[in-house]
């Protein structure tokens, strides 16, 4: 079996039933429990949650750790989602880990996100992992990453409007389905507001959790250097993260080097493509897209969305300050004509004709609606720039 014979039969794999452990549990025994040999810092969010593993991972490296990091989704190759300090996952790894889940029996068939998450836990084992940085994917109570027995702290950076037909349909019920994770006992610390503020506090108490609101004015939440990704919503995530080292007492030198060397592809990421900036960004849902509106004055957007999203709210942030638009698919199953005029099927040809027109009159061109079109493009731009 080749690589992209695994990978292919991995993303075939669709859940069957209702969201929830058994699954991933029933994985992970048959391997030997690995999720047990390791630390972890479980990161739940809307937004932010890949930023946040970003700079824990920099962090535990600058601190000579054995680290795993474990986000999703990836831009160009499924081994950017499990990492540790000995780099990707290797490709031979996800095949054998790809053979043997074909060869046993289930009783529940595990989908996509049962087996990537049972692989990643098994990788960290085998590399010896102490500490491990792991993203959840969809909500968390439910959530695959839950099974994590040796969570020793929780960020939940906020809770916004995205998945709200698997999490419950409303605020409240995302929030309460995050918080679902929260561990009995176990330090959490947030940037939430609002309603899911009010529910964080209510499931926090009850559980015990000691929580640690995200206020710039307290120490524990001060940054000892600038943050390495770009954008002013970043600086929270940056003091999240900081506040989750000071935490688990890592010293002050380590947390500034995990600021200044985090690195995190296709968030504000910027190209220079025949002399215009070109920004990708992931942002797929409406609190992202106000936050990365606000980073820029004017730009010819390109924008390409999947079905389930609330692109009505993402364009009614972004529109106001584009000059242009072009409309494109982001990748196999995304919207189409649908989203509107003018529309090109290729995401690069979008982009080649935005570049034109950022031509003439110096405005950069962003590049956004889903992390599926920044890894189309990036796949593209990344040659080019060696």
């Amino acid at each position: 079996m080749t690589y992209q014979e695994a990978t292919g039969w991995l993303f075939a794999q669709r859940r069957q039933g209702e969201r929830g452990l058994s699954r991933v549990r029933t994985l992970l025994e048959r391997l030997g429990h690995p999720e047990e040999a390791f630390q972890a810092v479980h990161v739940l969010g809307t937004n932010g949650k890949g930023s946040v593993v970003a700079y824990l991972e920099a962090a535990f490296r600058a601190a000579g750790l054995p680290y795993g990091a474990y986000t999703s989704p990836h831009l160009l190759d499924f081994r950017e989602r499990i990492r540790t300090h000995r780099g990707w996952i290797l490709e031979e790894e996800v095949v054998g880990f790809v053979a043997w889940a074909k060869e046993e029996a289930w009783p529940e068939p595990p989908g996509f996100f049962d087996l990537a998450t049972a692989m990643a836990f098994h990788h960290f084992h085998k590399k010896g992992v102490a500490w491990a940085a792991v993203e959840a994917g969809v909500g968390g109570e439910k959530d695959a990453t839950n099974v994590l027995p040796r969570v020793a702290l929780t960020v939940l950076t906020n809770v916004g409007e995205d998945h709200l037909e698997a999490l419950g349909g409303s605020l409240e019920a995302v929030a309460r389905e995050k918080a679902g994770a929260f561990r009995k006992g176990v330090p959490v610390v947030t940037g939430a507001r609002g309603i899911g503020l009010e529910v964080v506090r209510e499931v926090a108490r009850t559980r015990g959790s000691p929580l640690y609101l995200l206020d710039p004015l307290d120490p524990l939440f001060a940054l000892p250097a600038p943050p390495a990704l770009k954008g002013a919503f970043q600086e929270e995530n940056a003091r999240l993260a900081a506040a989750a080292l000071r935490l688990l007492g890592f010293p002050e030198e380590t947390i500034a080097q995990g600021l200044r060397e985090a690195r995190h592809p296709g968030r504000l990421e910027r190209f220079l493509l025949e002399g215009v900036e070109v920004y990708l960004d992931g942002a797929h849902n409406p609190p992202a897209a106000l936050a990365l509106s606000r980073e820029l004055s004017a730009y010819h957007l390109v924008f390409g969305a999947f079905p389930r999203k609330d692109v009505k709210g993402v364009l009614a942030h972004l529109l106001p300050k584009a000059r242009s638009v072009r409309y494109t698919r982001a990748g196999e199953g995304a919207l189409g004509r649908e989203l509107g005029e003018p529309f090109f099927e290729d995401p690069w040809e979008a982009l080649g004709e935005a570049v034109k027109a950022a031509q003439g009159d110096g405005v950069p061109v962003l590049a956004t609606g889903s992390l599926y079109l920044v890894g189309a493009l990036r796949g593209r731009l990344l040659p080019r720039f060696g």
